[in-house]
């Protein structure tokens, strides 16, 4: 199979920075998929403004790989038909998430690029029996299939903490063009962005924010290094989040104010920051941290429900369900901060799909 690269005109999206959700799983009560909201809710996405979606990704529920759930395949090719039916395909960045050891990574590579994906978000979750130069090892067998979108995920959801030498082998491996970051912390954030700065590849990789818990302050920052007697730049160009599976409308009108702010000169820079804490808030109530971010992907779905976008938030596992006092949260941060939500878009659309 020959590698599979990005087109120029997405790979100049990807680098100049968009919104991608994490696209999650519509169940119906008896936990099968429900189909018609899950191609709805690709609809919405499309419909926001956003500049991509990801799939299989953690929002979309790890357990969609399971033998007896066997459901990745199918929401790969539900988003994938939805997005080719939509008339912006060649506009819009499809992320499948691979997840697994070397045999499974490659064998859902093999399934993204066959479903039309244009990147492999690649997980480094359940892999911790694996030394580093194995998942370095990993990551380039799937870039030779796709282009790879690294994802440093955070340790309380099933990911590790890894060196800045580890970072930095992943960024000089070729196919390898964007990173998430989301380890949900200050240095180990900063590490890997210190690494892909070093590395011989630094103008081809750009840095997509995950840090749920730090969206706005991400995507203002600038990290900078001396390097060889030059100054290295390098910025969160977007992000690729969970917290913007839901009020994604909202999410891409802040991301405007945001490249408006970093065009301009950093102009308005405080009062987007003190929105950046509001977004936080909102995270908050939706991931649950307080509860070691039990209630993350049933929050997702407590608001698409309240919009009408879900006709549940029953997940695959039984037990994942709110914990206690979440609801009343994600009722407080909705009537603080009605600014970061979207419920007059959904309802449109909604409304013209009727």
């Amino acid at each position: 199979m020959a590698t599979q690269l990005l087109s120029k005109k997405k790979q100049n999206i990807l680098q100049q920075g968009t919104v991608i959700p994490a696209h999650p799983l519509a169940l119906t009560a008896g936990r099968e998929l429900d189909e018609a909201y899950q191609r709805q809710l690709t609809q919405y996405y499309l419909a926001s403004g956003a500049g991509g979606v990801a799939v299989g990704v953690h929002s979309t529920q790890f357990a969609i790989r399971n033998p007896q759930v066997n459901l990745y395949e199918k929401v790969l090719a539900l988003a994938a038909e939805e997005i080719a039916k939509s008339g912006i395909q060649d506009s819009f960045i499809s992320v499948a998430g691979i997840c697994g050891d070397t045999h499974q990574a490659v064998r859902e590579a093999g399934l993204a690029v066959q479903y039309g994906y244009d990147l492999g978000l690649l997980s480094m979750g359940g892999l911790q029996d694996k030394t580093e130069e194995e998942i370095l090892d990993r990551t380039r067998a799937v870039a030779a299939i796709m282009p790879v979108f690294g994802f440093y995920l955070q340790p309380s959801v099933g990911g590790r903490i890894f060196s800045y030498d580890f970072w930095l082998q992943f960024a000089n491996i070729e196919n390898v063009l964007a990173i998430k970051a989301a380890p949900f912390n200050r240095y180990q954030t900063l590490d890997m962005v210190r690494a892909v700065c070093h590395s011989k590849r630094n103008n081809e990789i750009t840095l997509y924010t995950g840090n749920d818990d730090n969206i706005v302050a991400d995507l203002l920052t600038t990290y900078q290094f001396e390097i060889d007697g030059k100054t290295v730049s390098k910025r969160f160009e977007g992000g690729l989040l969970g917290h913007w599976a839901v009020w994604t409308e909202a999410a891409v009108r802040l991301f405007e104010e945001i490249k408006q702010c970093r065009d301009s000169g950093y102009e308005g820079a405080a009062e987007l920051l003190t929105k950046g804490i509001a977004v936080t808030d909102m995270n908050a109530s939706i991931f649950d941290p307080s509860h070691g971010f039990h209630g993350c992907i049933p929050g997702i779905h407590e608001v698409l429900k309240r919009q009408g976008l879900l006709q549940g938030i029953w997940c695959l596992d039984p037990d994942e369900d709110l914990s206690p006092g979440q609801a009343e949260e994600i009722t407080r941060v909705c009537q603080a901060y009605p600014y970061l939500t979207d419920d007059s878009f959904v309802q449109d659309f909604l409304a013209s799909k009727k």
